[in-house]
């Protein structure tokens, strides 16, 4: 029962925030600082949650094939590569340290 009380909470919590997005008066949206907050909120999400998908495991730091992988992939982005290629080659180098033990 508590799971089902911790996803209505999260449901309402979802909705009330949306909201108070649409809710907010125009001006507030035009001012320059909520416009960079608002271009610049989901990218910092997303690097922190790679971040700690890639180096967390529970509360330690791990480096693992993970981070292989990462490095793997900032290399190809580095090279320029399609994006296709970036992600084939994240992926074959973090199977290729795992199979290796790693």
């Amino acid at each position: 029962m508590n799971v089902w009380i911790a996803i209505g909470a999260t449901a309402v919590g979802c909705y009330l925030v949306k909201f108070l997005g649409l809710s907010a008066p125009a001006g507030v949206l035009e001012r320059p600082l909520v416009k960079r907050l608002a271009a610049l909120l989901p990218v910092a999400l997303l690097a922190a949650l790679t971040a700690q998908q890639t180096f967390g495991d529970g509360g330690h730091l791990v480096l693992d094939a993970r981070a292989a992988g990462v490095a793997a992939a900032v290399v190809a982005l580095l090279l320029r590569a399609p994006f296709l290629l970036i992600v084939a080659a994240a992926v074959a180098v973090t199977a290729g340290v795992r199979a290796l033990g790693g």
